[in-house]
């Protein structure tokens, strides 16, 4: 009889999956523009220039080694990299327990029980202790996937694990750039200080050269007290930038999960070598679809549509396996004896007939699961190619705005000179001297922010379009 139910269990396995109720899947069409967007600030050369972002590493971007070491210790202590990868280590192990549902469970049993009549229950008016020991293996609840219930639900289990995976890869990118971001604004922010630092002495200089001709009444009261107003204007700056440059670290620090050493930590923004380089987005906006956001979207678009297949099979019969095969006995000595085999074999057929709707509530939550995640899934690549977009608007003009900037800086420190020299040979007031000042610091703060800017342009366009998500 043994034979007789493993034939009979391995028939039925063979039947089971033999039908999947899913829909067939096709990847919707990217509601966005093939080609990425053309007007003034986008110039051809923005496709011709540079490697394109997808196949850089973030080691080969970005070249500082300081800034490589700080990246460094954040992907290895980041927590919110950390929750990532364990929420990967979680979708994995589900994905494991659902794969697990489509193999019947054997269990390996043995069992003893005892069991005393009363007097008056017994046929001979005495009282009967009886006992009865097995051992065996048995199936329990098998369901034969006839209709790709159980295996719809392992692929969808399968797809969450992959799109938990698309969102680990996707909080490294964001980790890496948010750290350089942080890492170049500490920077600027550095240079910033030490800008109004000079200045205070600058200043001090001058308010010192004022004080001592008011003394000797060669310059007004309105000149001193002029002076004065850009001396504790500088001292403004540099409690402000002194509470900036603090916060920064603070920023870095958490990101990297610890504190940065002081020797890894930048100094000014112009004396970095050379932090980031230069990038091209790709021939069009298809390289958005291996963004691990849009990847990650697909993923869960895909699960959803397997869940539909979930769905669909509720309403078709369900087959559940009981069984078990082994030996019996009602003494322990007697267990192997000849003739104490035993099996069961309890097949259990079940069909709805009157469920309340509850079945077409939830194929139609399924479907509409579906329809959101198609949505989510294009939303995504909108989000990505207007990040994109945006991006490349910006990257076309900066380098113009740069160097018009450098060029202003220039010739401002050249007014700033000439009026220094016409007020001591009392040609114009300090007015003019103060005006110049304040013009050329603006200049110098200006040219610092539109350097940073440039570089954290190309290290947001390298982020939007998925660079190093391989790595």
């Amino acid at each position: 009889m043994s034979k007789k139910l493993c034939l009979c269990l391995g028939t039925v396995l063979c039947l089971s999956g033999c039908a999947n109720l899913a829909p067939l899947y096709s990847r919707p069409d990217a509601p966005v523009p093939d080609a990425w967007p053309e007007g003034p600030a986008l110039q051809e050369d923005v496709a011709q220039t540079g490697k394109i972002a997808a196949g850089i590493g973030w080691q080969e971007f970005f070249l500082d080694p300081r800034l490589q070491q700080v990246i460094g210790l954040a992907l290895e202590n980041n927590r919110d990299l950390r929750v990532a990868t364990l929420n990967i280590e979680r979708t994995q192990a589900q994905y494991r327990i659902s794969r697990a549902e489509l193999l019947p469970r054997v269990d390996a049993t043995a069992d003893h029980s005892s069991q005393r009549q009363p007097e008056d229950l017994t046929s001979n008016g005495q009282g009967e202790t009886s006992h009865q020991y097995r051992v065996g293996l048995g199936v329990s609840s098998y369901e034969l996937d006839l209709f790709g219930r159980v295996r719809n639900l392992r692929d969808q289990a399968l797809e969450q694990y992959l799109a938990t995976e698309q969102t680990r890869r996707a909080v490294r990118i964001s980790l890496v750039a948010e750290v350089a971001v942080s890492y170049l604004n500490l920077a600027a922010d550095r240079e910033r200080l030490q800008l109004a630092r000079q200045t205070l002495e600058t200043q001090q200089a001058s308010f010192r050269l004022i004080q001592r001709r008011f003394e000797l009444g060669a310059s007004s009261e309105l000149d001193l007290r002029q002076a004065q107003t850009r001396l504790d204007a500088a001292r403004v700056d540099i409690a402000r930038y002194t509470t900036l440059v603090a916060q920064d670290e603070n920023v870095l620090n958490l990101l990297s999960g610890a504190p940065i050493p002081d020797e890894l930590l930048p100094q000014i923004l112009t004396e970095a070598p050379g932090p980031v380089q230069d990038i091209r987005p790709g021939l069009d906006s298809g390289v958005l679809l291996d963004r691990p956001d849009v990847l990650g979207a697909e993923y869960q678009l895909r699960g959803a549509n397997a869940n539909i297949g979930a769905a669909r099979a509720a309403f078709f019969p369900r087959i559940t396996l009981t069984g078990s095969v082994g030996l019996a006995s009602d003494e322990l000595a007697g267990l192997f004896n000849s003739g104490s085999g035993a099996w069961v074999f309890a097949p259990k057929f079940t069909v709805p007939i009157f469920d309340a709707g509850r079945n077409q509530a939830n194929l139609r939550v399924a479907e509409v699961d579906r329809d959101l995640a198609v949505a989510r899934y294009e939303k995504t690549i909108q989000t990505a190619f207007r990040e994109v977009a945006d991006a490349l608007a910006q990257r076309t003009t900066i380098d113009g705005q740069l160097a018009a900037q450098q060029s202003l800086t220039g010739a401002t420190e050249a007014s700033y000179r000439l009026s220094q020299a016409r007020y001591e040979k009392g040609i114009d007031s300090y007015l003019i001297v103060l005006d110049s000042q304040r013009a050329l610091y603006g200049a110098q703060l200006e040219l610092i922010g539109t350097r940073l800017i440039r570089l954290l342009n190309l290290v947001t366009l390298y982020k939007v379009l998925g660079g190093g998500a391989a790595g």
